[in-house]
């Protein structure tokens, strides 16, 4: 994170939180009644688990896997008696690697009265793991280098491959080229200007000196970055006279010259320390250290397993997984990746969304990447204070049929793809099987987009009531959180969706710097029908696109009938506000601040209302306030205070300010200085003699944007 960022000091807007993430705070003491099951990395399926340890004989002790716990309680809910009470698990500290993923049904939840827990021990962070430890190092030259390497037979016989590594808890990169920074595609050879831009491509040309051709090339990927998503590409071949380079994958829309690139995996471009080479031929895993770094005594993992858990229910058999709780459990090393042949194919004109992907990606949200827990027809269960870290695909998912669950107080971090998705891409004709009112609150989620760059950090698919509170997103490429999966003014259930009191930064551009590689996102981004659904009081800030969408606030097609309230939007590089279309919002008693290029933006003119815009406060520092198309009149803006930078004419699209008004626009508006604090400092509270107070502008308190510490909750 930057210094700028780190040391931000949102006196109107932020105060410091005590939310440790590292582990459970304290475990809850056992129902009355009922001794808990424990498990240990030292237990043994054969013991009765009554013991938290083994005992000095070591005739019982604790249970070895949690799959043993759960058919004990799956056994005795068969029995006569049934479940006579609540019962918990107590999951001992340590790392428990699984062969297949845990799976749950609705034979394994609990009742209202009688739950089930599965908890971490206190002080203790049991880790639930889908890696295999790396070990047999021994040192060679390679390429007159001397490296690390380790033999993987499953990996030469075709049984196992993986995309990530981690090295004493931390992800290391693949041989990347270049290992900073992009390179930028030239041409497209394969595109004529007739092309659809939905119609991906097989090869393009690179730039003199960008890539060499070498013996291993075939083992390496390009990844390209184009308008709001990535294509992973294998190359096949290198036309090195016409430097074209081609691939077995197409890409998912039409590639551009000056689209972002990077190679990864090819053996040359082993050569930064920290960096790892995988050879699918031989099997032999390679790694340049750091220095002082020895793989020998270091724990080196890699993933095999895509998910950790399974949470199995059937809403059409009325099946059930309910009142089962998860607390303080960590899931870590996973991988997705493409399986063989995928393929949708056939990208169509008239298709939007585009079928899910063109080999190479997703058409958005890198949505068809699962998460390493899986969900289906679960009601009230309960995730707290559990963790999701070092991941390759997204975190957590809870699709078909899950409602009233909730998820707090949980981390998901250095993900491959994205954090959480609730619902699904389908729309669903039963009730029954609709995913909705569910909650994330109080949960730090970031450093997503690792692999799948386009990835969410929260996303809402067609999926009604829920709530998105307390929680802090960041340093991802795409959008901090996305709601709806309708584009356009079709049926859609995304409705009555709250997003209140969320912090979201470096959005687009990470806190380290890196980026802006995708273009069209913002902090929070909609689609579709959305009644009842609010956007309030939340901090977006630092949200940067590459050629262009970088908003704060993004209410992209068919956006209807929302309402964003009380919040504060600060440094986007394309605008506070865009509406692409929609029809029916409320945009009121916001401040939109310091946007690069635009303040707010309007693309399409419609027949019907767009937005009312209303009591809000706009300043900036450079660029101008409106952009697009604020041809017609179905639109209104009316008091709010406009802040230009000094000096400079207050343009409102091609209108000067008395042109404006004569339109019928922002009549009891005013162009004056809003008279903040500290806006040097970031300190945004109000003096009393703000001209916004006397427009109606009503301060809003945000000093619990984000996790709030327990005693708040």
């Amino acid at each position: 994170m930057s210094p700028r960022a780190r040391n931000l000091q949102w006196r109107w807007a932020w105060v410091a939180i005590g939310f440790g993430l590292a582990g459970v705070q304290g475990a809850a003491p056992p129902p009355a009644g009922l001794a808990p099951i424990h498990v240990a990395t030292n237990g043994n399926d054969g013991w009765t688990g009554a013991l938290a340890a083994p005992n000095a004989d070591r005739t019982d002790g604790p249970l070895a896997t949690i799959a043993r716990a759960r058919d004990i309680i799956r056994q005795a809910r068969r029995s006569p008696e049934g479940l006579r009470s609540a019962v918990r698990v107590v999951i001992h500290g340590g790392t428990y690697t699984l062969a297949a993923p845990l799976v749950f049904t609705s034979e394994d939840g609990g009742s209202a009265d009688r739950p089930i827990e599965y908890a971490a021990a206190e002080g203790e962070a049991p880790i639930i793991s889908g890696g295999r430890r790396i070990a047999g190092w021994r040192a060679v030259e390679l390429d007159g280098r001397r490296v690390m390497a380790a033999d993987l037979p499953a990996v030469r016989a075709g049984d196992w491959y993986f995309h990530q590594l981690w090295i004493n808890g931390e992800r290391r990169p693949r041989a990347r080229h270049p290992n900073q920074g992009y390179l930028a595609v030239a041409e497209i050879p394969d595109a004529k200007p007739d092309t659809p831009w939905h119609q991906g491509q097989a090869a393009f040309r690179y730039a003199a000196g960008d890539l060499e051709r070498s013996p291993a090339i075939r083992q390496a990927e390009v990844c390209v970055m184009n308008r709001w998503i990535e294509s992973h590409l294998p190359i096949t071949d290198m036309d090195e006279s016409n430097r074209i380079v081609r691939f077995g994958k197409r890409s998912v829309f039409k590639l551009d010259a000056g689209d972002l690139y990077y190679v990864e995996n090819a053996r040359e471009h082993l050569d930064r320390p920290g960096e790892w080479w995988l050879d699918g031929d031989s099997g032999v895993l390679y790694c340049l250290p750091r220095a002082g770094e020895d793989l020998e005594r270091a724990e080196v993992i890699a993933p095999v397993l895509a998910q950790l858990m399974r949470l199995e229910g059937d809403p059409e058999s009325n099946r059930w997984i309910e009142h089962l709780t998860f607390r303080g459990i960590v899931f870590a090393h996973t991988e997705w990746y493409f399986p063989g042949g995928f393929d949708s194919g056939g990208q169509r004109a008239e298709v939007w969304p585009p079928p899910a992907a063109a080999v190479g990606g997703f058409a958005q949200a890198a949505i068809g990447v699962p998460g390493s827990v899986h969900g289906a027809a679960l009601r009230h269960v309960v995730f707290d204070q559990c963790r999701w870290i070092h991941l390759g695909g997204y975190g957590l998912e809870l699709g078909r049929g899950c409602r009233d669950n909730r998820i707090q107080r949980c981390e998901l971090g250095d993900l491959g793809a994205g954090g959480i998705k609730l619902g699904e891409t389908a729309i669903r004709d039963s009730a029954g099987d609709v995913a909705r009112d569910n909650e994330v609150s109080d949960c730090h989620i970031h450093d997503g987009g690792r692999f799948f760059h386009s990835a969410i950090g929260i996303w809402i698919g067609q999926s009604p009531g829920n709530r998105i509170r307390h929680n802090l997103i960041h340093d991802f490429y795409y959008s901090g959180i996305s709601v709806g999966w309708t584009w356009g003014y079709g049926r859609a259930l995304a409705t009555n969706t709250v997003v209140e009191f969320n912090h979201v930064h470096h959005i687009g551009k990470l806190s380290d710097g890196d980026g802006p590689i995708l273009s069209d996102m913002a902090g929070i981004y909609t689609l579709g029908r959305h009644t009842g659904s609010v956007i309030r009081s939340n901090l977006w800030h630092d949200v940067a696109g590459l050629r262009y969408g970088g908003w704060g606030i993004y209410f992209d097609e068919g956006t209807s009938e929302i309402l964003a309230e009380n919040n504060l939007v600060i440094r986007t590089t394309h605008g506070g506000f865009h509406q692409h279309y929609g029809r029916d919002n409320r945009v009121r008693n916001n401040v939109f601040l310091f946007a690069r290029d635009f303040q707010v933006q309007r693309s399409r003119a419609e027949e019907h209302l767009s937005f009312r815009f209303e009591r809000n406060v706009v300043g900036w520092q450079e660029g101008k306030l409106l952009h697009g198309n604020f041809s017609g009149t179905n639109y209104m803006f009316d008091s709010n205070l406009y802040w230009p930078p000094p000096e400079q004419e207050a343009r409102f699209d091609q209108w000067s300010w008395d042109e404006w008004r004569q339109r019928g626009q922002d009549v009891h508006s005013q162009i004056a200085n809003p008279r903040f604090m500290d806006p040097g400092a970031d300190d945004f509270r109000l003096r009393g003699d703000s001209p916004a107070l006397r427009l109606g502008f009503r301060p809003f308190d945000l000093r619990d944007v984000g996790p709030r510490p327990v005693s708040a909750r």
